[in-house]
């Protein structure tokens, strides 16, 4: 395996182990989720980006990566929120908003899934600032 720059990624650079015999359309498609994962994306269109139908996609995207899509794309806003609390002062809504998430119902029960508590208590776990391991 060979690590590959992918690209900056609110603003650090981030490094990924690539397989190289991971399948092109899925390195395609998680790419897309990483690089624009503000945009309310969905499956159809996911799949259209490598010619493929949506649930087609789904399949291989899971097999490959062992979780499909939109598992994969809450992931990386969950870790986008993380950072954001830990390093900006911005509000809870507005990072919301910044990582595509419109309702803030769901974003703090998604954030609570991830990483065991609340937006708010999180930040005030953590020193503003502090970087992101």
């Amino acid at each position: 395996m060979a690590y590959t720059l992918l690209r900056l990624f609110a603003g650090r650079r981030v490094v990924r182990l690539q397989n190289p015999l991971m399948d092109r359309r899925i390195q395609i498609v998680s790419s897309a989720l990483e690089t624009d994962f503000r945009r309310a994306w969905d499956i159809v269109q996911l799949g259209q980006l490598v010619n493929l139908s949506g649930s087609r996609l789904r399949h291989l995207f899971k097999a490959e990566m062992d979780q499909t899509p939109a598992q994969y794309l809450k992931a990386i806003r969950m870790h986008e929120a993380a950072t954001l609390l830990r390093t900006t002062f911005l509000s809870v809504k507005e990072i919301m908003n910044r990582v595509g998430i419109s309702n803030e119902s769901h974003f703090v029960h998604e954030f609570k899934k991830y990483h065991g508590l609340a937006p708010s208590k999180y930040r005030s776990g953590c020193k503003v600032g502090t970087p992101v391991p």
